[in-house]
């Protein structure tokens, strides 16, 4: 049972070889979630950035099924392997790779994946037909087959969605106009979940309600384009979190597991339960999003005479710091997929108090690394970046906030636990 480490990939590697040279992992399982991540957030997939949560979660679900089988310690997530050995690091790259070329069939993107694979093996004197390739081989073939009717691929698409033109309800939002984003999303086969509205919260509060001119005139002052009320340190903070998520609690991950785990099955769990959790929490999200069809903020101000409360002023020139994503409002995405995220972290740690650095994706904040203590600081901070962003009510990114813990802790309780421990069958 070889673990690998690998210091460097070697400039074959093409993009991912960006994210991974010249820095220290832990195992082969950092390396290639370092590998897979840029791949699966620039690839091709069947539906371009509509899958790329659903895609990392099926490659740490194949990554941590492939690991198990050889190393034990845990019960598979999906697939169970007999007789399996060989080298670990082996059936990490397989399993990885397979998927990979599975979700993304473009003949770039699979070239990509080719020259990290057999790269990679080459790096660490792994011969390609070693019997850890196999095992990766089974685990990858068991999770494409469990997701293969999830519905992530729907052919064909389904008519586009617009929303509505009634107060309150979502319509397409300036400057693209476009049509809701993946609505197909929110009736996805969930990773770990029983269903997408396991944890479909209570509706929004009504137009007329104070509750509802409070986040009105919070966001309408906060997250203006034009804002005075918004500092230069809120703005910063807001244009720290107009990033990729997935991407920011990756490297988090990575940065966990390079510091503090020093065993190749603990490293597929997190990244397992981390990636699994995200998932699971994005179609949270959009079922929440296509049963409500919430408007967004620029929509409501400027039709904030049309809401029918007195607390609430139109003005038809408003704009938010940054462009509105095509979908409904409630509940946020990037809510849910932090609060899942830092969770999982929390919950795999044992602690929330855990020192750690986020780094932005958006090359445009003047910050581009921030500081936390503990998870939940950061997964705070993003409520209120999305608000000061001009994006979201502050009633959508504090449901969505709970909403992804709640999922992370049934992920935690119900998926991917040690061999000697029962799961936990309840229905909360």
């Amino acid at each position: 049972m070889t673990k690998t480490r690998l210091g460097a990939l070697t400039s074959g590697i093409a993009c991912a070889s960006l994210s991974v040279a010249a820095a220290a992992h832990a195992d082969a399982v950092t390396d290639w979630n370092a590998i897979s991540i840029p791949i699966i957030v620039t690839g091709t997939p069947v539906h371009p950035g509509a899958t790329a949560l659903l895609d990392s979660a099926m490659v740490q679900a194949a990554v941590y099924d492939a690991v198990v089988a050889i190393e034990g310690g845990f019960k598979p997530y999906a697939v169970t392997i007999p007789g399996a050995h060989g080298n670990t690091a082996a059936a990490v790259a397989k399993a990885a790779h397979d998927v990979l070329v599975n979700r993304f069939p473009s003949a770039a993107t699979v070239a990509t994946v080719e020259s990290a694979y057999h790269t990679y093996l080459s790096a660490n004197g792994i011969p390609e037909d070693d019997p850890g390739v196999a095992v990766g081989q089974q685990a990858a073939a068991g999770i494409i087959a469990l997701r293969a009717t999830d519905g992530s691929f729907p052919n064909p698409l389904p008519p586009p969605f617009t929303g509505g033109t009634d107060p309150g309800v979502w319509r397409p939002t300036p400057p693209a106009n476009a049509p809701m984003l993946a609505p197909w999303l929110s009736s996805v086969t969930p990773f770990t979940l029983k269903s997408p509205s396991q944890y479909r919260p209570q509706p929004p509060p009504p137009l007329t309600s104070k509750q509802y001119a409070d986040a009105y005139n919070e966001v309408k002052s906060m997250g203006s384009l034009t804002s005075t009320t918004r500092t230069p340190d809120q703005t910063d903070l807001a244009l720290f979190w107009n990033a990729n998520y997935q991407l920011i609690w990756n490297q988090v991950a990575r940065d966990m597991a390079t510091a503090r785990i020093h065993d190749v099955a603990e490293s597929a769990r997190l990244f397992a339960l981390v990636n699994l959790a995200m998932a699971d929490a994005a179609i949270t999200a959009w079922d929440t999003k296509f049963h409500f069809v919430f408007w967004r903020p620029i929509t409501a101000i400027q039709l904030g005479d049309t809401d029918g409360n007195s607390r609430t002023v139109s003005d038809p020139t408003w704009q938010p710091l940054i462009a509105s994503p095509p979908y409904p409002d409630y509940t946020s995405g990037a809510n849910n997929v932090t609060g899942a995220a830092t969770r999982a972290l929390a919950l795999f740690f044992e602690t929330d108090e855990i020192s750690f650095a986020a780094h932005t994706t958006n090359p445009a904040a003047p910050t581009q690394t921030r500081m936390f203590d503990r998870f939940s600081d950061a997964a705070a901070e993003v409520v209120v970046a999305r608000i000061w962003e001009g994006i979201h009510f502050r009633f959508a990114d504090e449901t969505a906030r709970k909403q992804g813990r709640h999922v992370a802790q049934w992920a935690f309780s119900h998926a991917l636990k040690p061999l000697d421990e029962d799961d936990d069958n309840d229905d909360q």
